[in-house]
């Protein structure tokens, strides 16, 4: 059973992420939103003390409580490009490559890429931010043989387009992209300075080149109060 101020907790942020507080706008008063939630004045004090936690919100002494910043907009489409994606959204993009190793392929890992089972991936973890903070934690898969030298290439550049750039791929297209609503692990928290269990966006993207050979599969862990998927339908999404 959910805990009353984790309900108050989720209602507010829906209401930040859809822009009903925008950021360096105050919330309302604890009484106030006791009074429309039909709790005590400490169950709301909670909700908002968890929101301050995450980095959502901020209590100034004697002021009141007020929203740090609007969730990002990130466009998914054919093309999904995480710089430039924040870039346009007037942000600073960074990003840490925390390992690149090599493992076989699964059975599953084949079938996506269109590869032997066993044959050899590249695997990449690395963590994106926004403005210093982290949004994104991600594992990404690439088919050795067919991208040499690409562990070299993504130590050497800021992102997975300009590493792919440097051997020869210079555009590369969204084939699928799947989402699912899933808890943040002890892991997963700590690089993302959230608490274990915080609500993240899963995404699951293959990407072809426009021929259509499988280059890259890929899983994001999205922090879904830090950033909103959006569909590009503009851009082919």
């Amino acid at each position: 059973m959910t805990a009353l101020w984790q309900s108050i907790d989720r209602a507010l942020r829906q209401e930040i992420a859809t822009g009903a507080y925008g950021p360096g706008e105050k919330l309302p008063t604890e009484a106030r939103l006791a009074e429309r939630f039909g709790v005590n004045r400490h169950t709301v004090r909670r909700a908002l003390a968890q929101m301050a936690e995450d980095g959502l919100v901020h209590a100034r002494r004697g002021a009141g409580v007020f929203v740090l910043a609007r969730p990002l907009d990130y466009p998914l489409s054919n093309r999904t490009r995480f710089h430039e994606n924040l870039q346009a959204a007037g942000r600073l993009p960074d990003r840490k490559l925390l390992s690149v190793e090599t493992r076989a392929a699964t059975a599953a890992d084949a079938r996506r890429l269109a590869l032997a089972e066993g044959d050899v991936l590249t695997v990449v973890h690395s963590l994106s931010f926004a403005d210093g903070t982290p949004v994104a934690l991600a594992e990404a898969r690439f088919p050795e043989a067919r991208l040499p030298g690409l562990a070299e290439a993504l130590r050497a550049e800021t992102g997975v387009t300009k590493a792919l750039s440097r051997l020869g791929i210079t555009d590369y297209i969204r084939a699928s992209t799947r989402l699912t609503a899933v808890n943040a692990d002890a892991t997963q928290a700590l690089h993302l300075q959230l608490r274990e269990g915080a609500p993240l966006l899963f995404s699951e993207a293959l990407n072809r080149t426009p021929d259509g050979l499988p280059v890259e599969h890929g899983q994001t862990w999205f922090a879904s109060e830090r950033i909103t998927l959006t569909l590009d339908h503009e851009a082919g999404a």
